[in-house]
């Protein structure tokens, strides 16, 4: 691929690189349909040392792997190994993370974006063209399994993806979002696997719980880009929700009351958060939000990853 550095890497080099929050699905857009959120995790990556060394800072510390088995650092491997690069001999990962784990919010799509951001900078900057972009969103899909988290991470706004025909990996276009559409997230403090909520999904579904979710996934879209008044009946689901319920009973409670007042509330990704998503004077109801829940406003997140700050020895 062009524009990528073919030796090594310089010693004391150093990116710092930001990755926002997604949600994804937003009712019936399962596996397909994401939204960036501007809640952004960061990583510094420095060249040097003797192999890898690793700190967290944030929601995570203390608890994700800080070795070989770090995300972020499996993601640039893969990166690198795309590219046909040998892996740095030593390099130092510092990340701050500000996107909550385990609640529907993407942060391990935002660690696998970072990944791969990051090992394309020190590779190749900028990173924000057409096709490293394309390539970041593929990479990740693949590492990830699905590509809705991912490609709102790469992209920001809001994404449409889907696996291309021929095996040639996910595809992404970036509708434009409505002005007026505004998200809320209620957050709890229950935690929820991404592997545990998918395992309660069956393998197969009901022709008309398809039906009914393909036609409101369309509407989804519609209502996202052209018309908002219509994302009550949008949102609607059939696939995941329903069969999660077990998973997460108080935030689906939640959907259900707010569903009910009109506003147009889903679990966000595996969950147990819960998207709103608003316009005009619409809001949440304090008495709709459980105790102990946090209620995020994080605004939609414009810009997908990029390169905060890039320095060599020789420009530092």
């Amino acid at each position: 691929m062009t524009g990528v550095a073919e030796t090594g890497f310089t010693p004391g080099e150093s990116v710092t690189i930001e990755v926002p929050a997604s949600s994804a699905n937003l009712g019936p857009g399962f596996d397909s349909i994401g939204l960036a959120l501007d809640i952004t995790d960061t990583v510094q990556a420095t060249v040097g040392g003797d192999g890898l060394v690793v700190s967290v800072a944030g929601h995570g510390a203390g608890t994700v792997p800080t070795d070989e088995e770090h995300l972020i650092w499996r993601s640039a491997l893969a990166m690198w190994r795309r590219l046909g690069i040998d892996p740095p001999s030593g390099l130092k990962l510092h990340c701050h993370n500000e996107i909550p784990h385990s609640r529907g919010l993407g942060s391990s799509a935002a660690a696998i974006v970072a990944g791969l951001a990051t090992a394309l900078a020190l590779v190749r900057d900028p990173i924000d063209d057409a096709a490293f972009l394309a390539l970041m969103s593929d990479l990740a899909g693949e590492i990830e399994g699905h590509p809705d988290n991912a490609s709102a991470s790469v992209y920001g706004g809001l994404t449409v993806s889907w696996a291309d025909d021929f095996g040639a990996g996910w595809r992404t276009v970036r509708p434009r979002l409505h002005p007026d559409v505004r998200a809320v997230v209620l957050l709890p403090e229950a935690t929820l696997a991404t592997e545990q909520a998918r395992a309660a999904l069956g393998e197969a579904v009901s022709l008309s719980a398809a039906a009914s979710t393909a036609g409101r996934a369309a509407l989804l879209v519609h209502a996202l880009t052209a018309d908002p008044g219509l994302l009550l009946a949008a949102t609607r689901d059939w696939l995941h929700q329903e069969p999660r319920r077990a998973s997460y009973p108080q935030s689906m409670a939640v959907v259900d009351r707010l569903r009910a007042a009109g506003l147009a509330a889903t679990i966000s990704g595996a969950g147990p958060a819960v998207l709103v998503l608003v316009t005009g004077d619409a809001a949440v109801d304090d008495g709709d939000v459980p105790v102990g829940w946090q209620v995020l406003r994080p605004g939609i997140a414009q810009t997908g990853v990029r390169v905060v700050s890039h320095s060599t020895p020789s420009t530092v």
